[in-house]
């Protein structure tokens, strides 16, 4: 889009088709569901963070009351070492869903078992009988890297080594990013910073557990009912892991109370899938609070050290980075994505960025909300905050100086579009949140944030009933409000109020593939489907009027929901009820679909201001005022992108402050609820305030961006840069709780 366009329905602020069943509570959530005949489903858990498993025993509970089906690692199909999607290791994945040789973290599943109700289940499990041989857990990065460490996988070598390793190890990858000559740079810098941060593993928080129902028929195809954030990624993994035909599984997703990437994997579902293959009867499963703690994947913690060098004037000039990712217990952290994001908010033409994957003794990693965004980016914007200070220059001023714009090349690679990181600080120069005054033990620190957004498979249908409202159907999960964002799209195509469009969620048979809910993609990507799809229906209606009327196609224009008749002509408009209703005379329904794979996804830039209060006595840190300030490209529903702001703002205060998990010296993790595992809550947080920029993607249609990740990157740092200017302590690990603050404010008075 490279014009400004005006809308009719885009940009305004409907209440959500999906709205009154949720707060009535009568939208069917995963847990909801349930068939005849169903059996429960429930996994025995490892006790152990680390052992051989050197026997399982189901004899007992095979004989229990009300058990119909066991299952065990035995009972799955071998999957080869090198089987890989390019993204999804998928021996790898089979052996996370239930172990096999070895136990590898606290929670590790063993063993499930079917029963008639979940008390007979739950029984059942305690008469399974597993023999191990300990092992020593690896527990801390420094555990996995130390000479002479314990192995996890004998036949781990790591990828990307220079030279290549020959013996097993702990580090399953490294990636390097760079340019330029940076110790050369480094060398006509006249102030440089140096520092070490730590983050540790935090949990997406979803408040929704995984939940499944799955049914085999008769004909052998398995019907599966899920919480997800891809139905398709549902199948695919299960028909991989269970050596089905993909077609052999149909799968219809629930609605679903969050996910901010966790649930972009499979953990309960091939179990009941497999479990009701050989009881014959369905099966539910739903894990429990501590199980999702335990044994679905949290983010990684890091360890991370960066350097970057400045002139006088306020120039970055040269920049180097040491990233060590946790990827739990089995390979595939987001190391690189925490890499690509580093510097990517800069001009720096002059650095180096080495990247380490790292297993370790914990819960495999998985996908949260710009995974590996916000711990590189609170490092790297931690030490731009400190090297303003050095220089004695105004923060933003700082970053306006070396931001990232149209035609810099990016430090991972491209060269930007339009973007907008410039609009965003100079909208938050302007603010009044940024010169308002602060009070006693107050201060003020901000943050850029910044995530690539993604495209990928999107499909979509538009089909027009005969009153002339529309149905609009994808294969996305609705996280965030994407239902309406899309008829909203499909509204402003057609030209009808977004109120006679009705949009829904299929299941994976009644609408092509479309990649999962995440990576901020499905506004821009299954929009554009949409769009494409709606387009085409105009087209008939069109048509349609055209036969009516007697005339050439050409002839005919689409305003306002009415066919017109182009230059004049003398036939009266025709409005969509109209040709809808006449419809079956003049050939038949109008339907139309577009699939594609989605190119050119914009990426997103943010800028967050924080105000913290901190009591020098207890070292308690009180968000006092907050405002996020991002670049939207286009905002489709304003409120669900002002939303996405907030609830990426609040999550990062959470992992800032508070979040970690907490495991003991065994490998348990001792915090697995939410009473110990604390995530913020309506109490300990201001409003947060918030300012859609919009810089049009010029890729996009309505110039749309992605915006739901992007919010978490900037929380991080901007938090930390504020709590060092209402202390004068630099915080470098998290979270950065009470007893942390007093040891630094300790440590410079």
């Amino acid at each position: 889009m490279s014009q400004k366009r005006s809308f009719q329905q885009v940009g305004t602020r409907p209440i959500r088709h999906d709205g009154i069943d949720k707060v009535t509570g009568r939208a069917n959530f995963g847990a909801d569901f349930s068939l005849p005949g169903m059996l429960w489903g429930r996994v025995l858990r490892s006790p152990h963070a680390h052992a051989k498993i050197l026997s399982i025993d189901t004899t007992k509970a095979e004989a229990s009351e009300g058990v119909k089906a066991v299952i065990s690692g035995v009972d799955f199909p071998a999957i080869s070492p090198s089987s890989s999607d390019g993204q999804t290791d998928f021996r790898d994945l089979s052996r996370n869903v239930m172990a096999r040789e070895k136990v590898l973290y606290h929670g590790h599943p063993i063993a499930a078992v079917a029963a008639t109700s979940k008390q007979l289940a739950d029984e059942a499990l305690e008469k399974i009988i597993v023999e191990y041989e300990l092992l020593k857990p690896v527990l801390s990065l420094d555990e996995a890297l130390a000479p002479g460490a314990t192995i996890l996988h004998d036949d781990l070598k790591t990828r990307g080594a220079d030279p290549p390793s020959e013996e097993p190890t702990n580090v399953a990858s490294r990636i390097e990013l760079g340019r330029g000559d940076p110790e050369a740079a480094f060398a006509t810098a006249d102030v440089i910073v140096d520092r070490e941060f730590t983050t540790q593993m935090v949990h997406q928080g979803y408040i929704e557990p995984h939940a499944v129902v799955a049914r085999t028929n008769e004909d052998g195809q398995s019907l599966i009912w899920c919480t997800t954030q891809g139905p398709f990624m549902i199948r695919a993994y299960c028909a991989r892991l269970l050596g089905l035909d993909a077609s052999k599984i149909r799968v219809t997703p629930s609605e679903i109370g969050g996910g901010f990437g966790g649930k972009t994997t499979v953990y309960v579902e091939p179990l009941a899938v497999l479990l009701s293959q050989r009881s014959g009867r369905p099966v539910k499963m739903v894990m429990t609070r501590e199980e999702v703690f335990r044994a679905t994947g949290p983010a990684s913690g890091t360890r991370i050290r960066v350097k970057l060098g400045a002139k006088n004037d306020g120039t970055l000039v040269a920049g180097t980075a040491e990233m060590y990712y946790e990827a739990g217990a089995f390979k595939g952290s987001a190391v690189a994505a925490g890499a690509m994001c580093l510097f990517a908010s800069y001009d720096l033409q002059d650095f180096r960025i080495e990247g380490y994957d790292v297993v370790l003794n914990k819960p495999k990693v998985a996908a949260y909300r710009a995974p590996g965004g916000p711990m590189a980016v609170f490092a790297s914007e931690s030490v731009m905050d400190e090297l303003a200070e050095k220089l004695e220059i105004d923060p933003i001023d700082f970053r306006l100086h070396n931001a990232a714009r149209e035609g810099v090349q990016a430090t991972y690679g491209p060269k930007f579009n339009v973007i907008g990181l410039i609009e965003t600080l100079e909208a938050a120069r302007e603010h009044p949140h940024y010169k308002a005054p602060l009070g006693p033990n107050q201060g003020r620190g901000l943050g850029c944030g910044f995530w690539f957004n993604a495209g990928m498979q999107s499909t979509a249908s538009v089909s027009l009933n005969e009153d002339g409202t529309a149905v609009v159907v994808s294969g996305c999960p609705d996280i965030g409000g994407s239902r309406t964002s899309l008829a909203l799209m499909a509204a402003e195509e057609l030209g009808i109020p977004v109120e006679r469009v009705r949009p829904v969620v299929g299941d994976t048979e009644t609408v092509g593939v479309n990649d999962g809910t995440g990576g901020s993609r499905v506004t821009f990507a299954t929009g554009m489907a949409v769009i494409e799809a709606a387009q085409k229906v105009v087209q008939e209606l069109r048509e349609r009027a055209a036969a009516i009327w007697g005339v050439e196609v050409d002839q005919v224009g689409w305003q306002e929901g009415r066919a017109q008749p182009k230059d004049g002509g003398e036939h009266e408009p025709l409005d969509i009820e109209t040709i809808a209703r006449r419809a079956g005379r003049t050939g038949g329904p109008i339907t139309a679909s577009s699939s594609l794979t989605a190119r050119g996804a914009g990426p997103s830039f943010a800028t967050h201001i924080c105000d913290v209060e901190v009591d020098p006595e207890t070292g308690f840190v009180r968000v006092v005022r907050y405002t996020a300030i991002q670049d939207a490209g286009k905002a489709i529903h304003p409120g669900y992108v002002e939303g996405q702001f907030q609830g990426g703002a609040a999550q990062g205060i959470g992992w800032a402050l508070n979040e970690a998990f907490v495991f003991d010296d065994e490998g348990k993790l001792e915090n697995p609820g939410f009473l110990d595992y604390r995530i913020p809550v309506a109490s300990d947080l201001p409003m947060i305030d918030t300012l859609i920029i919009e810089v049009p993607n010029p890729r996009h249609p309505y110039g749309v961006r992605g915006v739901g990740e992007t919010p978490i990157v900037a929380p991080l740092a901007a938090v930390a840069n504020a709590l060092h200017n209402a202390t004068g302590a630099r915080l470098r690990d998290l979270p950065m709780s009470p007893p942390r603050v007093l040891d630094a404010i300790d440590s410079v008075r």
